[in-house]
């Protein structure tokens, strides 16, 4: 990821009107994409993602003459679904989107930035709402498109088997819902690490660990850890797009469906507060 350039200090003169909130909107939207990497990353791991989903459909595809009956049994919805939403793809639409939410504070404090931000827009928690507006919205398109072509590809390919799912399939559609909403709940995770942390690379690796590793420390052997499991948001997202829900091997405590919702609003609403309140009450 590059940093901002640190531009000098400088004060806004009393005279000078207060920046409108669509001000701060034009100014977070302008600072996000001059980083060079946004661009990129956002691009790059759209294709990476496009690509390794429709590999996994394609392989099927090929595969689907060789398949025995009890492959061929479960394959509709539950393997179809998993073509479209491979969970390594979703580790990727995490880490990026975990990262670009991250820097889009971190960057700040590392380079000097924010001191010129604060000087020139002193509230502070309009500034971070701002910035929790711009990331929701470029991570919510990036995530839409993301989801829906790889859902749209994946069955078009297994349509050549009649294989295939549509989007008016049962619960096709809160599969591609909950894959497009994974970048900005991520994207949102990562910028309440980045305002608690203010350190690059230690927030990359704690967002990392929040988002993708932590979760496979949790098992369903009790309620507590099931609990625990269940408000993760990778499991939360496994648990949407799993139409089915036939998950391999016995389940003691299943997850619910309203519950991986409300956990998919829970981090990110917890994350934004998280964010206004530690940038407006700590010192630079």
């Amino acid at each position: 990821m590059t940093t901002l350039a640190t531009p000098p200090l400088t004060t806004v003169p009393d005279s000078e009107p207060r920046a409108r909130f669509r001000d701060l909107l034009a100014a977070e939207w302008s600072k996000l994409w001059s980083l060079r990497s946004t661009p990129w990353a956002l691009g790059l791991s759209a294709l990476a993602i496009l690509g390794m989903n429709v590999n996994g459909a394609a392989a099927d595809y090929n595969n689907w003459p060789r398949y025995n009956a009890g492959i061929r049994a479960l394959f509709v919805p539950v393997w179809a679904m998993r073509d479209a939403f491979n969970n390594n793809a979703a580790m990727i639409v995490m880490l990026v989107s975990g990262s670009i939410g991250a820097i889009t504070i971190v960057s700040e404090y590392s380079s000097g930035l924010i001191r010129t931000t604060f000087a020139a827009v002193p509230d502070r928690r309009s500034l971070v709402a701002a910035k929790v507006a711009v990331v929701t919205v470029v991570m919510l398109a990036y995530g839409s498109l993301t989801a829906a072509s790889s859902f749209g590809l994946t069955q078009a390919i297994l349509s050549g088997r009649h294989i295939g799912l549509s989007i008016s399939y049962p619960g096709a559609l809160q599969a591609v819902a909950a894959s497009a909403l994974l970048a900005p709940v991520s994207a949102l995770v990562g910028m309440g690490i980045g305002a608690l942390i203010r350190h690059s690379a230690t927030t990359m690796v704690t967002t990392s660990l929040v988002l993708i590793l932590l979760p496979s420390f949790f098992t369903d052997s009790h309620r507590w850890t099931a609990d625990l499991d269940h408000a993760m948001p990778h499991n939360a997202w496994q648990r949407l797009v799993n139409v089915d829900y036939a998950p391999f091997g016995p389940v003691h405590y299943p997850a619910a469906t309203a519950g991986a919702w409300i956990v998919f609003a829970a981090w990110p609403l917890l994350a934004a507060i998280i964010a206004m309140v530690v940038v407006h009450r700590r010192d630079l």
